[in-house]
């Protein structure tokens, strides 16, 4: 039987989710369980808004003694996150919680803050870093030790975790024989198509984001992750502040470089 070409198109994850599935006889039901897996993840697993996810649940635990229980899911992830911010030599850091919080980028980009964009204070922001830092938070024997007033944020990596668990999906329906699923600015492609044509994966030009600046032909599986100071950002006296964080100084990153585009053959985990 030809596999059937099925799209879908929502919102995920703070974020646009696009799904090319090609299946034997799953069609939208496919669709509608990779959804729910994405919903689920973020709702109670990785949401830093939401006091109910493991994550929220964590950060309200800043200063306690005993610390609290990790799941064997994320106790992995926050090791690789610390092994991250080692090799990194601290650039990388999923305990900026505090600082994003303050800046709140996502909700000015998204539109739901109301009145004029107020880049936070110097003080203001020397005192979110002095809660923050992955050398300060203890992870063993699955449990993890806050320092008190710090939050973790998983938002740098949250988009290729949840790629990661699609994938594994995919491979456990055998009726999906190809697929290409597009979240944000992180790119999963699986299998082929029927045709046997390679995956197309387009990178945005950063100056013209309409526009295409160069392309990835691909074949089975990998992943493909770019991002930028044009994503998502907001304006003051005509300045433009972008989400990307720099731990040293609490400001967004000045490295000059606008975007990054990663291509990867294993997912994050």
């Amino acid at each position: 039987t030809q596999p059937l070409k099925v799209q879908n198109a929502d919102a995920e994850m703070g974020t646009v989710l696009q799904q090319t599935l090609y299946t034997v006889d799953r069609g939208t039901t496919a669709v509608r369980e990779i959804i729910g897996l994405l919903q689920n993840l973020e709702e109670e697993r990785l949401s830093r808004r939401l006091d109910t996810s493991e994550v929220g649940c964590l950060n309200l635990t800043g200063g306690e003694p005993s610390g609290s229980a990790v799941s064997p899911f994320l106790e992995e992830i926050l090791r690789n996150c610390l092994e991250m911010w080692q090799k990194s030599g601290g650039t990388f850091d999923i305990t900026l919680g505090a600082v994003v919080s303050l800046w709140d980028i996502d909700g000015w980009a998204a539109g739901e803050n109301r009145g004029v964009f107020v880049p936070p204070g110097k003080e203001q922001l020397q005192e979110a870093l002095e809660s923050c830092g992955s050398g300060r938070l203890t992870l063993e024997r699955d449990r993890l030790y806050l320092p008190e007033g710090m939050e973790l944020d998983l938002g740098a990596v949250g988009k290729g975790i949840a790629l990661n668990q699609v994938l594994m999906y995919l491979r456990e329906n055998n009726e999906i024989t190809g697929a290409i699923i597009s979240l944000g600015g992180s790119v999963l492609t699986y299998g082929q198509k029927p045709d046997g044509k390679s995956w197309s994966v387009g990178i945005a030009d950063p100056e013209d984001t309409a526009s295409i600046i160069g392309t990835l032909t691909l074949e089975g599986e990998w992943f493909v992750s770019t991002s930028g100071d044009y994503e998502r950002y907001a304006e003051a006296d005509g300045v433009r502040y972008h989400h990307i964080l720099d731990p040293a100084t609490g400001y967004p990153a000045d490295s000059g470089i606008a975007g990054v585009t990663i291509l990867a053959k294993d997912g994050f985990l």
